[in-house]
């Protein structure tokens, strides 16, 4: 069963300060105890089971080592054709919807006026990284992306809105939000590794990522 203090948190109707401010981007620490993280890892299960992971391709013919899938009315994918957004997951079925518990988090710290229409699930086993990137395939960047993680540690860096410019690197932990959002909302962003065994939440391991974006 939830704690209830946790989700008191995350539908209460005044948003939050974060605990800590990296390269514009708002840290949540520890948002989301033990109880509510295990929660919401059973309703990604079930997204899973409807929306099975996979294995992206990259522009240029490469697979990912994240293997990914998403909730809501669209889901994020990638092959030769490049990054975007479509309506169905691979398989030709409709993508399931974003979990009730997961959207409480959105309303809570970014706003109940528009509510996400993606939720994309990433799922990182050792040795899994995300390259430098930019979140930039929605329509409308006055709106953040939310991100929640579950599982093992991740070094996430973050630099500016050019890929040269520096970057600060910040370890997150099972529990966390990090919102993307103003100044951070198109910074450069990725996760160098992963820290194995660093959490007991998923029982084979690895980092589950959650973020919520507004697309259209």
């Amino acid at each position: 069963m939830e704690n209830p203090k946790d989700w008191t948190q995350a539908t209460g109707a005044v948003a939050p300060r974060p605990t800590a401010e990296v390269r514009g981007a708002s840290l949540h620490a520890g948002w989301l105890g033990p109880d509510a993280q295990a929660a919401i890892v059973a309703d990604i299960r079930e997204v899973v089971e409807a929306a099975p992971l996979f294995s992206p391709l990259t522009p240029w013919g490469k697979p990912m080592s994240v293997r990914m899938t998403s909730a809501g009315r669209y889901g994020w994918y990638s092959d030769r054709r490049g990054y975007r957004y479509v309506d169905r997951h691979p398989s030709g079925t409709s993508w399931p919807p974003i979990p009730d518990r997961v959207l409480a988090i959105w309303r809570a710290i970014v706003d109940a006026e528009r509510m996400p229409d993606c939720c994309l699930v990433n799922f990182y086993r050792d040795g899994a990284r995300m390259g430098l990137h930019q979140d930039r395939d929605e329509a409308d960047f006055r709106w953040p992306v939310l991100s929640i993680s579950l599982g093992d540690d991740a070094r996430f860096r973050i630099g500016g809105t050019e890929r040269s410019a520096p970057t600060e690197t910040v370890w997150l932990r099972s529990g966390d939000v990090l919102v993307l959002g103003g100044a951070a909302r198109l910074a450069y962003h990725g996760v160098d590794r992963v820290g194995a065994g660093t959490s007991t939440l998923l029982p084979k391991g690895g980092r589950i990522n959650l973020t919520l974006r507004v697309v259209d």
